[in-house]
């Protein structure tokens, strides 16, 4: 069991202001595995401040692009030394499988760090133009300090998509974990500390809601970066106009995955299912809806069908699991709401629908796929957040693309098919802020994110960078020459 009873804030462990906690409670045994205080309004009143003076009197802001670099260099360094550590906290605290825990939390935070630190090395952050009147130095100023909210899913890697390119551009950070999983923030507080990442650069504060929208609203935040539901999204987007507060926000999804009728499944299904079901479907980029041509509809039900029946369901830091329990009780009473609708509209339980024999203990639900999906059905419209596919029929290729496109979201999707040209051409169609041809990734140097209801603003690449840069225009008279 892990117990803090300090917060990371202003460059040291400190006693919170109250003696409320979150008990970290494994999904696999619901018994209790971790204690860490829980922040109060006073709390976030002491990380705002000790981020307020880290950015206007301390040195981060002032410091250059190399000089940055090379701390964040030490913190990529030390998370992967600490690597398992942070992989079995992290499916101890929230049931992602410890194999993705591996990859798709930990190492892939590393990567994303990786890409940042060499940004920060790479930007010009002056130049001078050639003006009409005399020369302009445009200058890329950090935009001051960030509030990070995070979600529980995958807690590492959200956050180094923001406190990343928020470090390399100068700014100074408070974070907020979510009560489920901050475990592995506690970690990373640790790891922060060890790289020698100046006090006051990074505090973090678990919190509820309540303590979130507080955070949310203080007068000495400048920017604020939210990554969880698009209820939640509305209410901070609507909080930061209030205040003309800048803001980014990356929300939910339902991304399609087109099969093509030429497509081979015994190479594309694995791939399609794993991106499916990566992380027990708790991921907002999971590709849950299955598109396939009618003529080969019921081949391709049967193939799923197969491929999912085959994910092994246990516990989550079994090396042998690839479907691990929902977070929470509650997760998994909002599952099985949507697993009793599908069946009420109609669509088909080709496999699962129910919660995994042989379970006694742990919020599990069987991985399941419904057949005869019609695209209007809840199952098919509303981002789940578990184990459950859909696989709808499509006409032709415009059937296909029209259905991909019948979503308030827009966030991922993908295409598979034997000629990528004809993928391409898909892609171009399909109204999403990431989409795949035959693969699925996020790539650091490309822009995330989405359209619709899936958010504002971009992550990762340089335009994730610009999210945390205000951009300065200093005119200078005519034969100036700036040193």
């Amino acid at each position: 069991m892990l117990t803090y009873d300090t917060f990371y804030i202003g460059g040291e462990w400190v006693a919170p202001a109250d003696e409320q906690v979150f008990d970290v409670v494994s999904p696999a045994s619901e018994e209790i595995v971790g204690r860490v205080p829980e922040a109060s309004n006073a709390d976030v009143d002491a990380a705002v401040a000790a981020a307020r003076k880290a950015f206007d009197e301390g040195p981060w802001s002032r410091t250059t692009g190399q000089e940055r670099a090379d701390a964040m260099a030490r913190l990529s360094g030390i998370i992967n030394e600490r690597l398992e550590d942070f992989a079995r906290t992290i499916s101890t605290e929230m049931g992602s499988p410890l194999g993705f825990s591996r990859m798709g939390q930990v190492l892939a935070a590393t990567m994303a760090l990786d890409y940042y630190t060499g940004l920060a090395r790479e930007t010009a952050w002056e130049e001078t133009r050639a003006g009409l009147l005399g020369p302009t130095v445009v200058r890329r100023a950090p935009v001051g300090v960030v509030a990070a909210i995070v979600p529980w899913n995958v807690p590492i890697y959200v956050s180094m998509l923001k406190l990343a390119p928020a470090l390399a551009a100068g700014c100074t950070v408070v974070l907020k974990p979510a009560p489920a999983s901050p475990l592995s923030a506690q970690l990373l507080g640790e790891a922060i500390e060890a790289a020698g990442i100046p006090a006051g650069v990074v505090n973090i504060v678990p919190a509820d809601r309540a303590v979130g929208e507080y955070l949310v609203t203080h007068p000495g935040i400048d920017k604020v970066s939210f990554t969880g539901s698009t209820a939640a999204g509305r209410r901070i987007a609507s909080l930061c106009g209030q205040n003309l507060r800048r803001v980014t926000l990356e929300l939910g999804g339902k991304s399609a995955a087109v099969l093509l009728p030429d497509v081979d499944l015994s190479t594309a299904l694995p791939q399609v299912i794993n991106v499916g079901l990566m992380n027990n479907g708790q991921a907002c980029v999971a590709q849950t809806r299955i598109l396939a041509p009618r003529d080969r509809y019921r081949e391709v039900v049967d193939a799923v069908v197969e491929q999912v029946a085959a994910q092994v369901v246990g516990d989550p830091l079994d090396e042998a699991t690839t479907i691990g329990p929902l977070v929470s009780a509650g997760q998994r009473e909002r599952v099985e709401g949507f697993l009793a609708a599908g069946k009420k509209e109609g669509a088909t339980v080709a496999l699962g629908g129910g919660r995994p024999k042989g379970f006694d203990r742990g919020w599990y639900v069987e991985p399941t796929v419904f057949s005869d999906v019609d695209n209007s059905m809840t199952i098919a419209q509303e981002e789940i957040f578990g184990p459950v596919l859909s696989v709808i029929p499509y006409g032709d290729v415009d059937d296909a693309v029209k259905i991909a496109n019948d979503s308030r979201y827009g966030l991922s999707g993908s295409v598979w098919t034997a000629d990528p040209d004809a993928g391409l051409d898909v892609a171009r169609r399909v109204r999403t802020g990431t989409f795949n041809v035959n693969t699925f990734m996020l790539e650091n140097c490309a822009p995330f994110g989405g359209f619709k209801e899936s958010g504002l603003g971009r992550e990762l690449g340089p335009e994730g960078l610009a999210a945390y840069v205000e951009y300065q225009s200093v005119n200078l008279p005519a034969g100036y020459t700036p040193a």
